[in-house]
């Protein structure tokens, strides 16, 4: 299904929550990042039809110059600068360094088109104005403590007739590969001490729409895509959701042993009505957009 929307914004839907510590929560997903870099990147190919479904909606040209932000271990940015050949250019960007650092050693062999590594904050980017003929956020947006921030700075350093494509996770209870592993800790674990946004919070399409049309968008598409996942069982599960997880991994790795056991087997209990076979599946939904300075 395809939605393409003008939004008017009745209020604005992407800025931070009140009282909330920006500059804690950004250090925290910093180190949960960097924490997990190496099974993030072991993980990705679980997540490869989905990086290339939004590289197909972003339309990559001969020549261009692209900046991915968010970029993990640089596997979008990747695919991104193989289609773009010699005369383009891909910055990869994120704020976690051994996330950067992980991609570009996988990628050493690999010599795509001309890459760049830099590790920085999306919402205040170090890139001059109208310099990205493209920009693109996989699996991202959500994470970002000021999110209009940061499309506000994509827009800058956007060209004229420059774009942004970008992927969120649906509602919650269409994304069971997170809300199952996010219940259990809610029932089980005190509240975070460091709050966290939402990471469903733009998972209809009209506020989604209507975020980007705050930022200065102007028409924008936004397609439902299905991610379907396996697990061997309710370990793989697990591990899978933490390899995710950021901030929240690095919370969890804190916990006592006990503990950490008995969230794992609430996970376990919980993940039940997804059984599939000897195995577990979920199917999850994921928003693709494609917005137009």
């Amino acid at each position: 299904m395809a939605v393409r929307a003008r939004a008017a914004a009745p209020q604005r839907v992407g800025g931070p929550m009140s009282g909330f510590d920006s500059e804690r929560f950004k250090a925290n997903e910093r180190a949960g990042f960097n924490r997990i870099a190496g099974r993030y990147l072991a993980g990705a190919a679980a997540r490869q039809a989905l990086q290339q479904a939004l590289v197909e909606l972003a339309a990559p040209a001969p020549g261009e110059r692209i900046l991915d932000l968010a970029s993990g271990p640089c596997l979008l940015a990747a695919d991104a600068a193989a289609r773009i050949g010699d005369g383009g250019l891909v910055v990869a960007s994120d704020i976690a360094e051994a996330m950067l650092a992980c991609g570009r050693d996988a990628l050493a062999h690999e010599a795509p088109a001309p890459m760049v590594y830099c590790a920085a904050d999306a919402e205040t980017l170090p890139f001059a104005d109208d310099c990205f003929d493209l920009v693109t956020i996989g699996l991202g947006l959500f994470i970002l403590p000021d999110p209009s921030a940061a499309l506000a700075e994509v827009r800058r350093v956007l060209v004229a007739d420059g774009r942004v494509a970008l992927s969120v996770w649906g509602p919650a209870d269409t994304v069971p590969l997170i809300s199952h592993a996010q219940a259990c800790i809610a029932r089980l674990l005190p509240p975070p001490r460091v709050p966290r946004p939402s990471v469903f919070r733009f998972g209809e399409a009209p506020v989604l729409a209507r975020l980007l049309g705050d930022a200065g968008f102007g028409t924008t598409d936004i397609t439902d895509y299905r991610l379907d996942c396996r697990f061997a069982d309710a370990g793989d599960y697990w591990q899978a959701f933490l390899d995710l997880a950021g901030g929240a991994a690095e919370a969890i790795a804190r916990l006592p042993e006990a503990v950490g056991r008995e969230l794992a087997d609430e996970v376990a209990r919980d993940l039940q009505p997804c059984r599939d076979g000897d195995g577990y599946a979920t199917s999850n939904r994921v928003l693709l957009a494609l917005a137009h300075k």
